[in-house]
Order: structure tokens, then C-alpha cells, then sequence
């Protein structure tokens, strides 16, 4: 693996997906994100929590087996770890019961966590971390440390609410919505859909975020920053589920932004492959090395739509 030269922090939600079949995985989206940054040779921290039970010392386990850091995961002693009933489409898309009161709604904050965010390259979050009021009280402490906040937006109903996504898109310096969400945000600030270009107009000025990413699905996806406007295509691969293809997509992205050292052509081809590459695979956290995905993305040369 590559030497890491840059930190990426991941904050909220690690669990157990259970699938049907009785398929039981790893899964939450920013733990998703944090493997795969890992798997692209970037350190990586997860701060989350888990119970003091039989499914938290395996999860545990299992994360240092793929040695990734546990160091900022806690332990509760109250709540039980996080297990999701996923359920899939006939699309291939994955839909959670996402239970409440567990581990990851209570984490707290700590030195160390404090000391993580802050010497962080980026700081990954997403809405369902604040669902709860203590996991939400630490993520906006953290915001604060913070120098390059990372807002994925993943609306999971009844699970959201508009305030809270008004505050933590105040702090946030890179958004990424899919199409859907994009449209929903729009309609709780109460400003009309005209055009994609203009919705990233509105939110950068509104809350002065100067990135944005809008995943279009089939379409492809659009990088906003300032007033440059990049949309790359998806790669047409056999898709063996959607979980996690986001994640991977995000993951893919900041390998290659942190550190002002890429063009918006490599980050976005690095993006686009890693997400088409874990689509055609099962689950969002398939064992695979680098050296894969380098072949996957040597095999599928991506050019810019515009």
C-alpha cells in the first residue's frame, strides 16, 4: 500500500447491516467512506461508538483486521451496538430500519476526539449523526475544529431535520447531495428548482460553501467549485448492488482533493472509478487491494462531459 501522508477523520455512525439471508455486514455510511479512503492509502479515524456486547467486540474486531484505527471508537456501556434490517429493491437499491438508542446516538466528546478533528485534513459527517442530542452536541463541537468540513447530506427519513441542516450547512466548506435530496433541501429553504447550476449558485452564497457535488445516478455527477462547473459520466459496469456506491464515490473524491495537489479531471475520475468499482462488487465494504482498483480504473478511461 501506498505511503499515507494525509488524515481524514470520519464521524458518526458504525454498524452491523443485516441483510436478507441473514447476510450480516459492516456498514454505516461515514465508517463506508473511512474504509475506503483507507483502502486508497490515506489515514483514516473513526470516531463512533459501539455497545459492550457480542456485536461491538466483533465489529471492533473485524476494523482491526483490516487494520484500521479503533483508537476514537468508544465503548458505551448503556446502549447496545447499532444492527440495520436492509431490505432490497428489485433495483438493487438498499432501504435500512435504522433503530434508535444505540452506541453511535450517544458519542461523546473527548480530548482525544477534540485533538482528532482538529489536526484532521478533513472532517467527514453526515444528517443521521444528529438525529440524537449528545451525537449532535459533539458533532457541532468538533465542526468548530475543523478546517475542511465535509457534509454528506444522506437523508434518511424520519431521521432529519431542516434547522439542524440549515446550521451544519453553515459550517461546512464541501456539500455533496444526490439529485433527490438537492430538490428536497431546495424545497425546505423555500427557494424554487430552476436549474442545477442555479441551486449551487444559491447555496454557495447563501451558506458560502465553495464546493459542491451533486451525484446524478445514471447521469453521471457535477463538481461545483466557485463558479467551475465539472460533470463527469458514470461508467457503464454490471451492477451487483447500489449499497455503499455513494460512500465509495466521496471516499474516491477526497483521495484525491485533500491536499490542493490534483486537478478536478483526477479527482473526478478517481471518483467516478472507485464508485462504478464497488457497485460492480457486493457490498459497500468488498475486501479488494489498490493494486484492484487501479487495474478496474487503467481498464475504463474516463473523459469529462464538460
Amino acid at each position: 500500500m501506498e505511503e499515507k501522508k494525509h488524515k481524514i477523520v470520519c464521524f458518526g455512525e458504525v454498524l452491523w447491516d443485516i441483510f436478507p439471508g441473514a447476510q450480516r455486514r459492516i456498514g454505516g455510511a461515514p465508517f463506508n467512506v473511512a474504509y475506503h479512503l483507507f483502502k486508497m492509502g490515506l489515514n483514516v479515524e473513526m470516531i463512533s461508538s459501539v455497545g459492550d456486547d457480542e456485536p461491538g467486540h466483533e465489529l471492533l474486531q473485524k476494523i482491526k483486521n483490516w487494520q484500521i484505527p479503533t483508537d476514537t471508537i468508544q465503548i458505551n456501556q448503556e446502549y447496545p451496538t447499532s444492527t440495520v434490517v436492509a431490505t432490497v429493491d428489485e433495483n438493487n437499491d438498499a432501504h435500512y430500519d435504522i433503530v434508535e438508542n444505540v452506541a453511535w446516538d450517544f458519542i461523546g466528546t473527548t480530548p482525544e476526539n477534540l485533538k482528532s478533528a482538529r489536526t484532521a485534513d478533513a472532517l467527514v459527517f453526515g444528517t443521521l449523526a444528529a438525529r440524537n442530542e449528545k451525537t449532535k452536541n459533539t458533532l457541532f463541537e468538533l465542526l468548530e475544529t475543523g478546517s475542511y468540513n465535509v457534509f454528506d447530506i444522506n437523508l434518511r427519513a424520519p431521521y432529519y431535520d431542516i434547522r439542524i441542516i440549515n446550521e451544519l450547512l453553515h459550517k461546512t466548506h464541501l456539500a455533496k447531495f444526490n439529485k433527490a435530496e438537492l430538490r428536497m433541501v431546495l424545497d425546505f429553504l423555500d427557494k424554487e428548482y430552476k436549474t442545477e447550476e442555479d441551486s449551487i449558485r444559491y447555496l454557495q452564497d447563501k451558506f458560502g460553501i465553495r464546493e459542491i457535488i451533486i451525484s446524478k445516478g445514471s447521469k453521471g455527477a457535477l463538481y461545483a467549485i466557485d463558479d467551475r462547473f465539472y460533470l463527469y459520466p458514470t461508467i457503464p459496469v454490471e451492477v451487483k448492488d447500489t449499497v455503499g456506491s455513494g460512500d465509495s464515490f466521496l471516499a474516491g473524491f477526497l483521495s484525491k482533493r485533500i491536499g490542493n495537489e490534483a486537478s478536478a479531471h483526477e479527482i473526478m475520475t478517481q471518483a467516478v472509478s472507485l464508485g462504478a468499482f464497488i457497485t460492480s462488487q457486493e457490498g459497500a465494504c468488498p475486501e479488494y487491494t489498490l493494486k484492484d482498483f487501479k487495474r478496474f480504473k487503467n481498464r475504463y478511461p474516463v473523459t469529462a462531459l464538460s
